[in-house]
């Protein structure tokens, strides 16, 4: 076996950790602008207690991200390696694709209410999920 055999889920799992990565950096940028915005408002800001929804919304979408990321990242090369690595580079595209989307569905702000159209990406993520665990299972019969 060689590195090239696994070149779609070696380009997704990098694909993945810059994701996770532009994420963080979405929380400190959107740290820094609403630091300065209270700060102009003649109020501190505390990212933790202001309850503030921007940076309510930041924070879960890296955090979903997070949460998700080590399963889907067993389930990736477990897939690789023991069933099929088309199977695993075609799910993990949709998979990550998925994930990218989640920031622009969420939108900059969350509140109460966690947006409807937020699922569509929960839903083919745990979807993929589901596929790599049934091919799995079919694969030790």
């Amino acid at each position: 076996m060689s590195a090239v055999e696994f070149k779609g889920p070696i380009l997704i799992t990098v694909g993945m950790l810059l994701l996770y990565y532009a994420f963080l950096m979405n929380i400190l940028r959107t740290r820094v602008r609403l630091h300065k915005k209270y700060q102009k408002e003649g109020k501190k800001f505390d990212r933790y207690l202001s309850g503030d929804r921007e940076m309510l919304a930041a924070d879960r979408i890296q955090l979903n991200l997070l949460e998700h990321m080590p399963l889907f990242l067993t389930l990736l090369w477990l897939t690789a390696f023991f069933d099929n690595v088309e199977n695993a580079t075609c799910g993990g595209t949709i998979y990550l694709i998925s994930r990218a989307v989640y920031p622009f569905l969420m939108k900059q702000k969350l509140g109460r209410e966690v947006p409807g159209r937020i699922l569509l990406s929960t839903v083919f993520g745990y979807g993929v999920n589901i596929y790599f665990a049934v091919r799995l299972v079919l694969s030790i019969f």
